[in-house]
């Protein structure tokens, strides 16, 4: 008999938990643990929302889900913005996670914070929109419909949905820097790649400073080419990479 696991999901900028419905069904299916989450002041929880949730209240979610669940040998998954959030958890409960997976992203390095991964005219764009559109601390979700422009596993149904649910996402949770210990460095790391490949992503892991935690060999990496949301595009195959990873968890 295949070894069950247990994946804990977590999402990225304006996301909830509805974004993995189909992926979470997938890994059902072939028999695992699922554990899909909203992060504080997303999705079902958006009524949580306000000006002092950051980063750290994220990481907290996180936690406290393994905790109180009691949920061991975790393959822990992050998508975007949230892989810096799996990494912090692990880094603080490591003897709970087996695993952790990073869905077209990779872990920021201590001290760093998510707004500093962007590009200076980007991050000057989105202060300017928590500015204006925010109430000075939320970041309101992308125009979808452009980013999904010429993207052929997109239809409209995904961006209906996206344009839907999407929440606008708590601005501290950008500008609060990562902190971890080092303890989190010891666990397998599977990368999955949607908009790079791993030879882009190990050359800039080897002359990026914030890239640099994803080399070595504690790494392997499987390429999903699609746009940055690959739950809601490619979902199914996201799914039989995860199951797959279960093997080297």
């Amino acid at each position: 008999m295949p070894r069950m696991t247990t994946f804990v999901l977590v999402p990225g900028f304006w996301l909830g938990a509805w974004a993995w419905r189909s992926t979470a069904a997938e890994l059902r299916r072939h028999g695992h643990d699922v554990y899909p989450i909203s992060l504080t002041g997303l999705g079902e929880r958006a009524h949580l929302a306000r000006p002092d949730t950051d980063f750290d209240v994220h990481v907290t979610d996180v936690v406290n889900l393994l905790r109180y669940e009691n949920l061991r040998d975790v393959v822990l998954v992050g998508h975007s913005y949230a892989g810096s959030v799996v990494t912090a958890a692990a880094d603080r409960v490591t003897d709970r996670v087996a695993q952790l997976v990073y869905v077209d992203t990779g872990p920021l390095p201590d001290g760093v914070a998510q707004v500093e991964f962007t590009p200076p005219a980007e991050r000057e764009r989105n202060a300017a929109l928590v500015a204006d559109h925010g109430d000075g601390w939320r970041l309101p979700p992308p125009p979808w419909a452009d980013l999904a422009a010429d993207v052929p596993d997109v239809d409209d149904s995904i961006v209906t949905l996206l344009r839907e649910r999407s929440i606008d996402q708590p601005w501290a949770t950008a500008t609060a820097p990562v902190r971890l210990t080092g303890a989190w460095e010891k666990l397998p790391r599977l990368g999955v790649l949607s908009s790079f490949t791993a030879a882009q992503v190990q050359g800039m892991a080897a002359t990026m400073p914030l890239y640099r935690h994803m080399a070595g060999d504690a790494w392997r990496y499987e390429e999903l080419p699609t746009w940055h949301w690959p739950m809601l595009s490619r979902p199914i195959e996201l799914a039989a990479i995860l199951h797959q990873a279960r093997l080297t968890a």
